[in-house]
């Protein structure tokens, strides 16, 4: 008698790369609610806080681009949604680094388009978490 033992799949984002792809958007969010209340306010400090509530959201999407680049080349059926998932991520980032250059700018000069640029980074996160998320299924038997 032989006994083989069946192991259910994972093709979902490990637990690591979903951390780092949850971690973004939060950050991201902040900094556009910031830029709003900056909007509203004039108060400077606002400003200040959106910067640094941009860069951790690039540090956790540069860290969760790197997870997708590396789960591009795993052996999974959906290699379409994956590349799409990198994309997305790739375009989050490379628009959040914009932004953050724009926030370098005076706290003046930055308020048209720091707002719309945390508005636009902020949904594309979100849009990045759910392909992340919902694009591939954890479970199944091989």
């Amino acid at each position: 008698m032989i006994a083989t033992a069946e192991r259910p799949v994972r093709t979902g984002p490990n637990p690591l790369h979903g951390m780092l792809l949850a971690g973004g958007f939060p950050l991201f969010l902040g900094a556009a609610l910031s830029d709003y209340a900056y909007f509203t306010s004039f108060n400077i400090q606002w400003a200040t806080f959106s910067s640094w509530l941009i860069a951790g959201g690039l540090v956790f999407c540069g860290f969760a681009l790197i997870c997708a680049l590396i789960g591009i080349f795993r052996p999974a059926g959906s290699r379409g949604l994956s590349i799409l998932y990198f994309v997305l991520l790739l375009v989050t980032w490379v628009l959040g680094f914009v932004n953050a250059l724009v926030h370098a700018r005076d706290a003046w000069a930055m308020m048209p388009t720091g707002l719309t640029l945390s508005v636009v980074v902020a949904v594309l996160a979100f849009a990045a978490i759910w392909i992340g998320f919902t694009s591939r299924k954890s479970g199944g038997y091989s």
